[in-house]
């Protein structure tokens, strides 16, 4: 199984993705760490990614789950996901994938990303990013302002999991 963390930059999918690997003994991977150096510096400097940037981003990551899958290994991988179409991408008809969106209000997400150093993701991007979200449907939604362990627990619970195995 993967399950992929989603949601708008600032809603806490690393730190959710990290959490929920831990507690199952699973692989995590940042979707983060598959951007190319020109988007890093796109979203850098406050310039949203269009569908283009996104496309061989988005392929990566895709690539990365199919050989997970192939692999049998279960892991769990975070990634904006924002529209419809990169889900689909992303789940590559494999009924092994699972989303888990992370939705919150506009205003605690942007004072999240207020307040966090280091990252590339511009807090003038929240709105693009808001613009181009299309909630998703029929997927596990959970609300942010719990705390990762109370996240990560519901999850495993919504999708009858515990200790790297499948029941």
């Amino acid at each position: 199984m993967v399950i992929i963390i989603m949601g708008i930059s600032g809603s806490g999918k690393t730190t959710v993705g990290q959490q929920l690997a831990d507690d199952l003994g699973w692989k995590y991977f940042d979707g983060d760490d598959f951007h190319s150096v020109k988007n890093i510096a796109k979203m850098s400097v406050g310039i949203p990614l269009n569908d283009d940037d996104r496309s061989v981003w988005l392929s990566q990551i895709s690539q990365h789950i199919k050989e997970l899958i192939k692999k049998h290994d279960n892991a769990v991988v975070s990634c904006s996901a924002l529209k419809q179409e990169y889900r689909r991408q992303l789940q590559n008809d494999s009924e092994a994938v699972k989303f888990v969106y992370l939705k919150g209000p506009k205003a605690l997400i942007k004072k999240r990303l207020e307040s966090r150093s280091g990252h590339f993701m511009s807090v003038d991007l929240i709105n693009s990013q808001f613009e181009t979200l299309e909630e998703p449907e029929q997927v596990l939604v959970v609300d942010i302002k719990q705390s990762p362990k109370i996240i990560s627990n519901a999850i495993q619970q919504h999708f009858d999991i515990i200790n790297n195995n499948q029941r």
